[in-house]
């Protein structure tokens, strides 16, 4: 079963240094990403959201640059369900990119994507002053 993917690029007035353990460190991301977050075992990371527990295992990472966390281990015929966050900068403009590449998501709609990962990125801009 093929799952939706959804892609999504903001701008953030912020270094990637900075950004970085907002999206890489479970206090980080228990800020603005879920409601909390704890690591086990050094890589597994269980986000909380809506009462229920959500693990995924943090499967790449570079410093300053990206994250990406695929969730549960897939059943045959499942596509695999992750989140990529990438932090990039414009060799043109110097300005900071956060892209999100979002397989997990049950959307219906890009509509609610959208809505979900513009409140989520409002949040983390706010805390890092952007």
């Amino acid at each position: 079963m093929d799952q939706p993917h959804f892609a999504f690029e903001y701008e953030v007035k912020a270094s990637p240094k900075v950004l970085y353990p907002y999206i890489s460190t479970a206090s980080g991301l228990q800020q603005w990403f879920a409601e909390k977050v704890t690591i086990k075992n050094g890589d597994i990371f269980n986000f909380f959201w809506d009462d229920e527990n959500h693990l995924a295992t943090l499967t790449h990472s570079k410093q300053n640059k990206f994250v990406k966390f695929e969730f549960n281990k897939p059943e045959k015929g499942d596509a695999l369900a992750y989140i990529e966050i990438k932090l990039d900068v414009s060799e043109l403009t110097n300005a900071t990119y956060l892209k999100v590449y979002d397989s997990a998501s049950t959307f219906k709609s890009d509509e609610d994507a959208t809505e979900l990962w513009d409140y989520l990125t409002d949040k983390l801009k706010e805390i890092v002053g952007s």
